[in-house]
C-alpha cells in the first residue's frame, strides 16, 4: 500500500453557509480519506490524509465539484506528513482567528424546498421559514463570524428533535444548515398568508417583513391602490417594481432573453429591468423592473393571491427600509393598511438588489440583497482601509488582503435616519471582522455627510476625487493590469479645481490618474435646482449659441450660476430640448427617456469639435437644435457623438484598455454602441459587473486608491 500522506487546504471568501462542509465530508468518506474539515475566521481549513492518488483526486474534485453559491477567492495548499487520524470528521469552528471570511448573501429558495412546502405530505408543508445549506436567509440573520447558528438570529429557536436529526446528519441537505427550522420549532407569522391575500385583493396596501426588512405591496392591476400607495408614500413618479407569481407570468408582460431569465432565477433573484411587452403600471417607464418570489414566504402569497404585485421597500422615500416589527408599525402605519409580520428578528436591514443585463453580462443599479456583502477579489494585497462612499446611493467597504467587502446599499445621505443606517453598518462591518482601519478613505466634497463623518473618526483620512474613484472600482473589480483609459460619466462630484466635474476622462496607471478629456464648461442656472428642472440646462447651452432664452439675464450676470462639465446635466438638456422630459421626477429620469428613444434610432452623429482636450457640447447643441429629423434618430446621434468623442481620446492616446464608470454608463444603449465601436478598433473595453456604475461602487475604487496610494506614499 502506498504510503499516506497529508495535504491541508485553505479556502478563503464565501465558502461558510454554503453545504461546503458537508461536501468536504462526503467526498473524503467516499475517497476513504481520513481528516477533518471546519470553519473558521478566515474562510474553511481542510486536512486530510490518505493514499497521493486519491488525495489528487479528492483536490481536483474539490475544485470542480465544490457547491455552486461558493465563492472561493483565495486557495492555499500544503502536503505534509501523515498525522495517524483514524477518520474523518467536522471540527467544531474555530473563532481564534482574523476575521476575513466572506458572509454569504441572503439566498432564494432552491427548487428542493420549493417541492417541500407544496408537498402535504412533507412536515413542511407551506411553512414559509423552509430553508437548507443551498437557500435561505445568510447576511441578514448573522451577528458574528463564524457562520454558526449560536451567531445568528435563529439562536433564539432551539432545534426540535427532528431538525436537530437533520442538522447533525452528513447525509441531510440541511446538514449544519444554520438556519434550518419546522412549524415545531422555527419562526412563525403574526397573521396569516391567506388574510394578506385577501387583503391585496380587496385594493389594500400591505406591509410585509421579507428576508432583509419591510416591503409595501400592492395589487399591480389596481391604479388606484398603486395611486394610493405612491401618494402615501410620497414617491411622485420614480417607477415601481412588480412581483410576479412565476416566470410563465412574466413572460406575458416582458420579452425576455435567455439571460435575463438565468438572472431572475439565479440564487440572487435581484429585480431585473425589462423591456416590457405591454403595459401593467400607472407610471411612464419605458422599463418595466420585475421580480420572482424568492423566499417561501413570497412564494407561499403570490401562490394565494395570484396576480403581479408592486413590490417596493418599506419605508418612506429618502428612508431607510425598516426591520423592527415595532419600528414598521410606527414608521409605516400611516401608509400600510394591514401587516404581515413574523418573529425571527433581522441582525442586518437589506433591500432588493436591482440589475439589468448588457450583453449578456449582469450590470448592477443597486447592490444588496442577493450580492452583499460578497467580496471582490482584488488584484494586489491593500492595507485595511476603510471607505465610506459618495453622499448619494451610499455604500460601504473594508479591504482585507487581497479582497474588498462591500456593503449593502445604504442610500441617500440626506437624513438622520438613513445616517444613522450609515453608521450601523460601518458599526457592524468591522464588528463582524474584528476590522480596526488603518486608514479611512472618503470623497473629496467637504459636505458629504460620509466625509465629516471621515473627519471626525481620529484615524488618517485620504480624500480621494469622486471620478478617479468611479474608474479605479471598475478598474478593480476587473482587475485591469497597465495603463488604461477610465472614463467617469455622472451628475456631479467636486473636481481637482473646485469645479463640478462630471465628464471626466483619465489616463491612469495604477494610483496615477490624469485627466486627458472633458466636455467645454457650461453653465448651471440656478445650481442644484438645474439637477431636477433640465429645461435650464437646455436654455443655458442653447443661450452660449446666442439664442434668445427666458433666463439670458440670469445666465448673462452669472446669477447663481456655477459652471459644469456634467454629462449628466447634458444628458439632461437634450432631453428637454428633444421634449421628452423637462424635469426630472427622479434621478436619472432624462437619461432613461433618452435611452429608450435613441434605441430605435439609427446611425448618424452630430460635428465633434474638441479644443485642448475638451468636447465642445455647443457644436453639437446646435446641429441637435437644427436637426428637423425624428426624436429617435436625433437622440441616437447625440449618442453617437458621444462615442465619436470617446473614440477620438483612445485613438490620439494609442491606449488599448478603456474602462467605463459612472452612471451615465447605466445607459445600455450608450455602453454597448461605445463597446462595440471600441472593440472594432481593437480595443478592450471593461464595464460593471459586481458593483453599480453609480455612487454605489464609489467606495470599492475609494479604497483601491487610497490602499494603492498610501503603499506607495
Amino acid at each position: 500500500m502506498a504510503e499516506f500522506q497529508r495535504v491541508r487546504v485553505h479556502y478563503g471568501g464565501a465558502v461558510q453557509g454554503v453545504g461546503f462542509r458537508p461536501f468536504v465530508y462526503n467526498l473524503a468518506r467516499e475517497l476513504d480519506l481520513r481528516g477533518w474539515v471546519m470553519n473558521a475566521a478566515t474562510g474553511l481549513w481542510i486536512e486530510a490524509e490518505g493514499e497521493p492518488d486519491r488525495l489528487e483526486a479528492f483536490l481536483e474534485r474539490l475544485e470542480k465539484g465544490h457547491p455552486d453559491a461558493a465563492l472561493i477567492l483565495t486557495r492555499e495548499t500544503a502536503w505534509l506528513a501523515a498525522a495517524g487520524y483514524g477518520s474523518f470528521h467536522i471540527r467544531d469552528s474555530d473563532n481564534s482567528e482574523a476575521k476575513t471570511a466572506a458572509v454569504l448573501p441572503d439566498l432564494a429558495t432552491c427548487g428542493l424546498c420549493l417541492q417541500e412546502i407544496g408537498d402535504p405530505s412533507q412536515r413542511r408543508y407551506r411553512y414559509p421559514f423552509t430553508n437548507c445549506t443551498r437557500c435561505g436567509p445568510r447576511f441578514t440573520i448573522v451577528r458574528d463570524i463564524p457562520y454558526d447558528r449560536a451567531n445568528t438570529t435563529m439562536a433564539e429557536f432551539p432545534l426540535c428533535e427532528s431538525c436537530r436529526r437533520e442538522y447533525e446528519d452528513p447525509a441531510d441537505r440541511r446538514f449544519h444548515a444554520q438556519p434550518v427550522a419546522c412549524p415545531a420549532c422555527g419562526p412563525s407569522l403574526d397573521s396569516t398568508i391567506e388574510e394578506a391575500a385577501s387583503a391585496l385583493s380587496s385594493g389594500l396596501i400591505v406591509a410585509l417583513k421579507g428576508i432583509g426588512g419591510f416591503q409595501l405591496l400592492a395589487d399591480a392591476r389596481n391604479a388606484a391602490a398603486v395611486a394610493r400607495l405612491r401618494e402615501r408614500k410620497r414617491r411622485e413618479a420614480k417607477p415601481f417594481a412588480v412581483m410576479m407569481p412565476s416566470l410563465e407570468a412574466l413572460r406575458c408582460w416582458a420579452h425576455l432573453s435567455v439571460a435575463e431569465e438565468r438572472l431572475l432565477t439565479s440564487p440572487a433573484a435581484p429585480i431585473v429591468l425589462l423591456r416590457p411587452r405591454r403595459k401593467l403600471l400607472d407610471d411612464t417607464s419605458p422599463y418595466l423592473g420585475a421580480m420572482l418570489p424568492y423566499s417561501p414566504l413570497h412564494h407561499l402569497l403570490m401562490q394565494a393571491f395570484g396576480n403581479p404585485v408592486v413590490a417596493t421597500s418599506g419605508n418612506l422615500s429618502d428612508e431607510p427600509i425598516a426591520v423592527e416589527n415595532g419600528e414598521a408599525r410606527e414608521r409605516l402605519g400611516a401608509i400600510a393598511d394591514v401587516f404581515l409580520t413574523h418573529n425571527r428578528p433581522i441582525a442586518a436591514p437589506c433591500d432588493d438588489s436591482v440589475a439589468r443585463v448588457s450583453r449578456n453580462r449582469t450590470s448592477l443599479l443597486r447592490r444588496a440583497r442577493g450580492y452583499a456583502p460578497m467580496p471582490v477579489r482584488l488584484g494586489m494585497d491593500l492595507p485595511r482601509v476603510l471607505a465610506v462612499g459618495g453622499h448619494l446611493k451610499n455604500t460601504v467597504a473594508l479591504t482585507i488582503g487581497r479582497q474588498a467587502i462591500v456593503s449593502q446599499h445604504i442610500g441617500d445621505l440626506d437624513t438622520l435616519e438613513t445616517r444613522r443606517a450609515f453608521e450601523q453598518t460601518v458599526e457592524r462591518l468591522c464588528r463582524l471582522y474584528r476590522f480596526t482601519p488603518e486608514l479611512i478613505a472618503c470623497d473629496a466634497h467637504p459636505d458629504y455627510y460620509s466625509t465629516r463623518w471621515a473627519l471626525r473618526q481620529g484615524a488618517p483620512v485620504a480624500k480621494v476625487q469622486h471620478h478617479e474613484a468611479h474608474v479605479a472600482a471598475c478598474a478593480a473589480e476587473n482587475e485591469v493590469r497597465g495603463a488604461y483609459l477610465g472614463a467617469a460619466w455622472d451628475g456631479a462630484g467636486l473636481g481637482h479645481d473646485g469645479a463640478i466635474w462630471g465628464s471626466e476622462i483619465f489616463l491612469c496607471d495604477g494610483p496615477h490618474m490624469t485627466r486627458v478629456s472633458h466636455l467645454r464648461p457650461f453653465l448651471l442656472p440656478g445650481g442644484d435646482i438645474a439637477a431636477r428642472q433640465c429645461w435650464r440646462n437646455a436654455e443655458s447651452l442653447l443661450w452660449s449659441l446666442g439664442r434668445a432664452v427666458k433666463l439670458q439675464k440670469v445666465l448673462a450676470q452669472r446669477i447663481n450660476c456655477i459652471e459644469t462639465t456634467s454629462m449628466g446635466r447634458l444628458f439632461d438638456a437634450v432631453a428637454s430640448i428633444l421634449d421628452i422630459c423637462q424635469e426630472n421626477r427622479f434621478e436619472g429620469e432624462s437619461g432613461l427617456r433618452l435611452e429608450a428613444l435613441a434605441a430605435a434610432g439609427a446611425a448618424g452623429s452630430y460635428p465633434l469639435v474638441m479644443t485642448d482636450g475638451a468636447a465642445d457640447p455647443r457644436t453639437m447643441i446646435q446641429a441637435l437644435a437644427d436637426d428637423e429629423g425624428p426624436p429617435a434618430e436625433k437622440a441616437s446621434r447625440f449618442l453617437n457623438w458621444l462615442i465619436d468623442w470617446i473614440s477620438a481620446v483612445v485613438a490620439q492616446t494609442g491606449i488599448e484598455q478603456v474602462v467605463l464608470s459612472g452612471g451615465c454608463f447605466q445607459n445600455l444603449v450608450l455602453t454597448d454602441r461605445i463597446t462595440g465601436r471600441l472593440e472594432e478598433q481593437g480595443v478592450e473595453v471593461f464595464t460593471h459587473q459586481r458593483v453599480p456604475a453609480n455612487d454605489g461602487g464609489l467606495c470599492l475604487g475609494q479604497a483601491v486608491l487610497a490602499g494603492l496610494r498610501a503603499q506607495r506614499g
